[in-house]
């Protein structure tokens, strides 16, 4: 610790300590800080170069997404699986034993593969009603027909 001498008007000495404790970690709270500033000053310094506002450097047309960027997507609900490609929405009912047509999912989603081989991603939601048993049909349904990239939601199911 840090101590100053000081004497009295009697011509006693005191030592009085300084903390420098809260400075030092004042000190090094504004250091932080400023050296995560840094790094996002830079980032943004790189995202301004490549903005739409930006002038064109060539005559290319901007082409459509491919159709690997459609959305395939499963719900799982208590009437049984919906499919969802892009707009059109098809729903595999249950079976007459209340089981879910796993099956019948399998070969909607084959014939989603011979349309778009390329499509590789997938989603599935499940209601909240739904057994877990199901959600792991949907996704062995996908990975059955070579769409491993397999994500859950966690939003309602319509």
């Amino acid at each position: 610790m840090a101590q100053v001498e000081e004497s009295n008007s009697s011509g006693r000495k005191t030592n009085i300590e300084l903390n420098l404790v809260p400075f030092i970690d004042l000190m090094s709270v504004c250091i932080i800080f400023l050296l995560i500033t840094a790094v996002w000053t830079q980032v943004s310094m790189v995202q301004l170069g490549n903005s739409i506002y930006s002038k064109k450097t060539s005559e290319e047309t901007i082409e459509p997404p491919p159709f690997t960027e459609i959305v395939l997507r499963v719900d799982v609900h208590s009437e049984g699986f919906n499919l969802t490609l892009g707009t059109e929405k098809s729903l595999i009912p249950k079976l007459q034993n209340g089981d879910y047509d796993k099956t019948s999912l399998v070969q909607s989603l084959k014939r989603v593969k011979e349309q778009y081989p390329e499509k590789l991603d997938g989603v599935v939601s499940v209601a909240d009603d739904v057994s877990y048993k199901y959600l792991v049909e949907a996704m062995d349904a996908f990975l059955i027909n070579q769409i491993p990239q397999v994500s859950i939601t966690v939003t309602g199911v319509n």
